[in-house]
């Protein structure tokens, strides 16, 4: 091989190493910065349910934190239960005929868990959903549910109304 040729090759390997350097570093910092939009640092998520699998859906086992933004809990005659999504609580009531009471949700702004009767549930968005095709979040005033309603698609209604479309997850599968 005569010099120009080997100089060639040698150039040709240094900047495809170089390309293929940077292809993995942008991956590899894609996939940090990717954060699922339900997520929440551990420290920051408030795990009401006690036992060895707190941090596990009650119904499901996925990751609290990692669905926290959908998480619900309520009460039942064996203590608190939490649930990754509104999905979870409805299949633990209907399917399970588990008898729940005192039903919380995360408020998807401050992240703090209220009462879901009085919360304002924005159904549809172009958020993911968890558990469901049909993503439900909710939050403390109808005013921030309108924000997020405007900004990411969806309709802003009722726990009830958003329990009643969490059912026909269930009743399609039949």
């Amino acid at each position: 091989m005569n010099l120009t040729k080997l100089l060639f090759t040698m150039v040709v390997l240094f900047f495809s190493f170089i390309l293929f350097q940077g292809c993995a570093a942008d991956r590899a910092q894609t996939k940090v910065n990717k954060t699922m939009f339900q997520s929440v640092p551990v420290e920051k998520a408030k795990i009401l349910q006690k036992g060895k699998n707190a941090q596990s859906c009650a119904i499901c086992s996925m990751n609290l934190p990692k669905f926290y933004k959908t998480n619900h809990v309520a009460s039942t005659k064996d203590g608190i239960k939490q649930y990754c999504s509104l999905h979870c609580l409805v299949h633990d009531n209907e399917i399970n005929k588990t008898d729940l009471s005192n039903v919380k949700v995360v408020d998807a702004d401050t992240l703090e868990f209220i009462d879901a009767m009085k919360a304002y549930y924005v159904v549809g968005s172009s958020q993911p959903g968890t558990m469901s095709r049909t993503s439900k979040y909710a939050f403390k005033t109808k005013e921030q549910a309108e924000a997020f309603a405007k900004k990411y698609g969806g309709k802003v209604m009722k726990f009830y109304d958003a329990y009643d479309v969490a059912i026909k997850d269930f009743t399609k599968r039949r």
